[in-house]
């Protein structure tokens, strides 16, 4: 079996980013933008639940797993209520740039802890497989470690917080 690369392995999240990152630069796209938002909010209540989330997905063609949206959603909320305002939405697809160094370390560490079994602090190609059968993600062991030492700076078959981040960044 051919090894799977970094890039067919992203999520269908991360590619939903991708196609809306035209909205990071330029005032105009916020109307474009805040349509987005609309579609997402099936119940009109101005937030979006990992329900929602995930149905909008569905009917864009793309999966999203139950955890995925939840994950999404936990790591976008900065209110703490549970769902994504427009300004947590707005923010989650224009990236990173307007947080402080903290709160991006603080996310990306909650990101981290996600992909590391308890009691462990790095990500071994077994806790990378777990977290991704619980994304939907069906992964095989050899698949996990080629997508680790993508990223090992080190070589010791592990990902450590700083490996994480940087690929992250990219």
């Amino acid at each position: 079996m051919k090894p799977t690369s970094q890039r067919q392995l992203s999520s269908s999240f991360t590619k939903l980013c991708e196609r809306l990152s035209s909205f990071r630069n330029g005032e105009d796209n916020i109307r474009d933008l805040e349509a987005v938002f609309a579609y997402m909010d099936a119940n009109r209540d101005g937030r979006i639940s990992a329900e929602e989330l995930k149905k909008s997905f569905n009917t864009l063609g793309d999966q999203l797993s139950d955890e995925e949206a939840e994950a999404t959603v936990k790591l976008s909320d900065i209110d703490g209520d549970g769902m994504l305002d427009f300004e947590e939405f707005a923010q989650l697809i224009k990236g990173n740039d307007e947080f402080t160094e903290e709160e991006q370390k603080r996310k990306m560490m909650e990101a981290f802890r996600m992909y590391i079994d308890e009691g462990e602090d790095c990500i071994t190609p077994r806790s990378l497989k777990t977290m991704l059968m619980k994304l939907g993600e069906l992964r095989t062991s050899d698949d996990c470690v080629v997508m680790i030492k993508a990223f090992d700076l080190n070589d010791d078959g592990v990902l450590s917080f700083d490996e994480f981040a940087l690929m992250m960044m990219r």
